[in-house]
């Protein structure tokens, strides 16, 4: 097989992901232009992703496009710290990886500039080294820097950058982050990450073993209801960013908040157990949700 055609399934198997995320990536209904700078960056997004949670497909394919030698290949501080060279060719010279190099005709015509980048990057370096929160206030700079960025990008693309959307946008991106932690509380512990501040679990009375149980017990249910509805108020405040803008990014924005409402619901669904596995939203949830956005409900 050419370097070239191993180094498009190398990157259509990070891109697959995008099916697997809370909202739609690049829906259909985009322009075209928008749906390949939205894959470009959420390419560049979930690579980083994958190298600070070790998910980097088998056969070391990304540490050899970014230099790195193979005996540090298992070293994700020294990936991220490859990475992060790699994305500093995006902006002045020519880059190695091939979702670096889809990305930059992205961050060329789009004006884009390295910070938020660099945010998602620092993010995942902060995953290495941080893996309990004290307070929410420590969450919320955590989500800062591994969730806002995306909004950001999404409005640099789409031409559509102001404060207060940018506010706004941050309100939803912070949401979508919190819930993506309700979900995975079992998965993450696994990576003995705990993104539940710790002083809401002494609220609750909730210790790091109760979050190992095949099942929630009423503790954990009450805080893990306590932090949906703290992710729910953030959506409802990031909500105006939609009547904010028109046409099909509208219809996009709609389905960013959408996503993370649904997501809250199948949570309750659940009855706040979130520890035999991450609850989905289903579809038909999704779009009556997208409808009530669109329609400036609730």
């Amino acid at each position: 097989m050419a370097t070239d055609d191993l180094q498009l399934r190398d990157a259509s198997a990070v891109l697959a992901k995008a099916a697997d995320e809370n909202f739609p990536v690049a829906p259909f209904f985009l322009p075209r232009a928008w749906r390949g700078d939205l894959m470009a960056v959420y390419g560049y997004a979930r690579l980083v992703d994958d190298i600070g949670d070790g998910d980097l497909a088998p056969g070391g394919a990304d540490a050899r496009h970014l230099g790195v030698d193979p005996e540090a290949a298992d070293d994700r501080l020294v990936l991220l710290d490859a990475f992060e060279a790699d994305l500093h060719r995006v902006f002045d010279a020519t880059p190695r990886h091939p979702l670096l190099r889809a990305l930059q005709p992205t961050v060329r015509r789009c004006g884009l500039t390295p910070e938020p980048f660099l945010g998602l990057i620092e993010a995942n370096r902060q995953d290495q080294l941080v893996t309990r929160y004290e307070t929410y206030d420590d969450l919320l700079a955590y989500c800062e820097l591994s969730a806002n960025p995306v909004g950001r990008l999404v409005l640099g693309i789409t031409g559509t950058a102001t404060p207060e959307r940018i506010r706004r946008s941050d309100a939803v991106c912070t949401a979508l982050q919190i819930v993506e932690h309700l979900q995975d509380v079992a998965e993450d512990l696994g990576r003995d990450r705990i993104y539940l501040p710790a002083e809401d679990m002494k609220r609750f009375h909730v210790r790091e073993r109760d979050l190992a149980a095949p099942t929630a017990g009423a503790s954990v249910r009450a805080l893990v209801a306590y932090e949906a509805e703290r992710a729910r108020c953030l959506l409802n405040e990031g909500t105006p960013l939609v009547g904010s803008v028109h046409g099909r990014l509208k219809v996009l924005l709609a389905g960013f908040v959408a996503g993370g409402r649904a997501a809250v619901h199948a949570i309750a669904a659940a009855g706040y157990d979130v520890l035999p596995g991450p609850p989905k939203p289903a579809k038909p949830r999704l779009l009556r949700e997208a409808g009530a956005v669109l329609r400036g409900e609730g």
